[in-house]
């Protein structure tokens, strides 16, 4: 489970920034919290609200590029730069990120990274005992040619350690070499809709690959299409058909599927409609359900922009809810998101909600329970609608 992560100089945000799921015994979390193995009060949930251009999607970038860059990194060309961004201010600077998270033996870890987009400059893994103890670190040479690596029973070999790629982890890197300790920390399960440009552009293919997920796991299937007809959607069901598909260029041949929603006409005849010709708000939460439903079933984190892009206000709460009862998460997964719909500060906690405003062309970020006089049984909506919370636009 997720407790933390920090980062520093990560495009807008040019100061120290901390996201965190922890919670003290003192924060009301209204369902969604959990005891982790290890014992640490955690929430389940986390969401975010500021104005357009404030920094909502460059606070969740960094934990969704420490995914990638720790389990697939060591694919990218020797060529590519590392596909982050400092603050323009401070160009010349390191972007710093860090992670704390602890797996499903109740161990915590901490992974650091230090980069800019040409190399890595530092990179550390640690393991918490009575305390923190390096699993290893990778220092970039003082000349700038090679790096300096200690291990503490990591299991990378040295020689092939020192030689791994400035753009690429090394923790991505030992799991080619099969080093278990690597894939024991990369298998780090995180579902997102945000890659280096922000968040992806809705397409068909989109459709396509939800519907894929569901035709090859039935139980989700069967799981989504009842949220669907139960989100009153305007659905009886949800069929899949598969379709062969013939390259245009090689003639190779690939299975696609392609998702159709079920109607029922007023004199009880069906009607199939392909999803494209659905609404906007059906197809949004179709491709959502199989982002959140396969990580709900295993557990993880899910990392979404726009929770509430296309979807009515009153949707939000049915979504979050599939995190807050043991029923549908029974791996404790996590959801961190942002929305611009002030509905979601009538279901969450101070705690569960982390406001971004920015100044100066600088970002930063602050969650409510840090909020100085701001009690726990304050009405949220009316307070941040008040301006009283800030993150709100300034006309």
């Amino acid at each position: 489970m997720l407790h933390r992560y920090a980062f520093k100089n990560f495009e807008s945000f040019a100061q120290h920034t901390e996201v965190s799921l922890r919670l003290n015994d003192k924060a009301a979390a209204r369902g969604w919290e959990v005891n982790s193995r290890g014992g640490q009060r955690l929430s389940t949930v986390l969401g975010v609200m500021g104005a357009n251009g404030a920094g909502k999607t460059r606070v969740l970038k960094p934990l969704s590029f420490a995914a990638w860059f720790l389990t697939h990194s060591f694919r990218a060309d020797p060529a590519d730069p590392i596909p982050i961004a400092p603050h323009f201010a401070h160009e010349s600077q390191p972007t710093e990120i860090e992670v704390e998270a602890e797996d499903d033996q109740g161990e915590l870890w901490r992974y650091e990274l230090h980069a800019t987009p040409q190399r890595v400059v530092h990179e550390a893994l640690y393991r918490k005992q009575a305390r923190f103890n390096y699993v290893f670190t990778r220092e970039l040479d003082p000349s700038g040619d090679g790096y300096k690596v200690k291990q503490q029973g990591f299991g990378m070999p040295a020689a092939e350690a020192a030689k791994v790629r400035a753009n690429a982890s090394l923790v991505s890197t030992a799991r080619q070499y099969g080093v278990e300790l690597a894939q024991h920390v990369a298998d780090f399960n995180l579902a997102s809709n945000i890659d280096a440009l922000g968040r992806t552009s809705f397409d068909k293919a989109q459709l396509s690959g939800a519907a894929q997920v569901f035709a090859t796991e039935q139980c989700l299937y069967l799981q989504m299409s009842t949220l669907l007809r139960d989100w009153d959607l305007g659905l009886s069901d949800v069929e899949l058909q598969r379709f062969e598909r013939t390259d245009p260029v090689d003639g190779s041949k690939s299975e696609q599927w392609v998702p159709f929603g079920v109607h029922v006409k007023p004199d009880g005849e069906l009607h199939k409609l392909h999803f494209l010709n659905e609404s906007s708000g059906t197809q949004t939460a179709f491709v959502l359900l199989s982002r959140l439903l396969p990580l709900l079933s295993t557990g993880g984190v899910a990392v979404i922009d726009e929770l509430d892009a296309d979807l009515h206000p009153h949707m939000i709460e049915p979504v979050l809810s599939l995190f807050a009862s043991p029923a549908t998460n029974p791996h404790r997964a996590q959801l961190i998101f942002n929305a611009h719909s002030p509905h979601t500060l009538t279901i969450l906690q101070k705690a569960q909600v982390l406001f971004v405003e920015k100044r100066d062309c600088m970002s930063e970020a602050y969650r409510g329970d840090s909020i100085k006089g701001l009690r726990s049984d304050d009405n949220l909506f009316a307070k941040y609608m008040a301006g009283a919370l800030g993150a709100i636009p300034q006309f």
